[in-house]
């Protein structure tokens, strides 16, 4: 009830949220556009408000959160568009697609972008030390992330030779991801078979056409977290000892989840707003990376598709449900 609540007030398209009035004009409200491809998890908003909490920001007083939230990759451009149309002053582009619609949108209004995978190479920043431009904010991708998950799952499937690698077609993030997954492969002698789905639609033939591979990376994306009760119930049909991003499809029932600590950085991205309403030019501000990462696992996954997991990888582990 409460997360229906939640998306009912973000697709209504305002929330309000903290800002410190010292940082600002006596008297302004200052408003954050905050653009993403499909509802963000509770998680990601509570990290930015606890950041702003912890700057010493005051809710209700002087900043107000727009949301334009798109229901695909195709309305991105036109929520990005509603944004600058009301003239918002700092636009939080959440995720990597919204940042080339947040870029196309303005070249005034300051962007941060929050886990946008590879900002150099997708092209929304000259360099990770001086971004330029009016851009700015927090990668998504650590240079071991992949490696670190591959070993995982190797701790998991002692025996692990071939790996499902599942992405969205459309993610312009996804050749970093796969750049490391090829590395770290070839180091570890284990295969890769490359998945990609367009859409919800493509889940069960992507899954079938994963038969052969003992495991599965699942690449961070919107359409996985929008459907991960699906995503994880279809893991688990097809015995695949499979690896995701965010923690949430663990409590969904998936089996182990390793990557950045998206609340983290959510959080983190409030001091990037309040160096900008302070009068910093985003693109003078380095581009931060993971530098918290959580690993968490599902023991009752795991006996359902047979595995035991090593008594070490338990105690290294965030959290483990039971």
């Amino acid at each position: 009830m409460k997360r229906r609540r939640f998306i009912a007030m973000v697709a209504g398209g305002l929330l309000a949220a903290p800002l410190a009035a010292e940082a600002q004009q006596a008297g302004k409200v200052y408003r954050i556009g905050f653009l993403r491809n499909g509802p963000p998890p509770e998680t990601f908003i509570e990290g930015l408000r606890t950041g702003l909490r912890e700057l010493g920001y005051v809710e209700g007083q002087n900043i107000r959160i727009e949301y334009a939230l798109a229901r695909s990759a195709d309305e991105l451009p036109s929520a990005a568009a509603r944004l600058v149309g009301l003239k918002v002053d700092v636009l939080l582009a959440s995720g990597t697609p919204p940042v080339p619609a947040a870029k196309a949108a303005t070249k005034t209004i300051p962007i941060v972008f929050v886990a946008s995978i590879d900002p150099v190479a997708t092209g929304a920043v000259a360099s990770l030390a001086r971004p330029g431009g009016n851009v700015t904010g927090l990668a998504g991708i650590h240079s071991d992330l992949m490696g670190k998950r591959l070993e995982l799952l190797r701790e998991v499937v002692p025996k692990l030779s071939r790996v499902a690698v599942m992405s969205h077609a459309t993610n312009p993030g996804n050749a970093e991801y796969i750049r490391q997954a090829e590395l770290a492969a070839r180091a570890l002698g284990v295969q890769l078979l490359f998945l990609a789905v367009r859409d919800a639609g493509d889940f069960e033939r992507a899954f079938s056409e994963a038969r052969g591979a003992s495991a599965l990376i699942q690449l961070d994306d919107v359409i996985f977290t929008s459907h991960r009760k699906r995503v994880v119930e279809l893991a688990v049909k097809h015995q695949l000892a499979a690896m995701y991003g965010f923690r949430e499809f663990v409590d969904a029932g998936g089996l182990i989840a390793y990557g950045p600590d998206y609340p983290d950085l959510y959080r983190r991205a409030a001091t990037y707003v309040d160096k900008i309403v302070r009068g910093a030019n985003p693109g003078d501000l380095p581009i931060e990376q993971p530098t918290k990462f959580e690993l968490v696992i599902n023991v009752k996954t795991a006996k359902a598709l047979g595995l035991t997991i090593p008594q070490s990888l338990l105690h290294r582990a965030d959290q483990v449900i039971e």
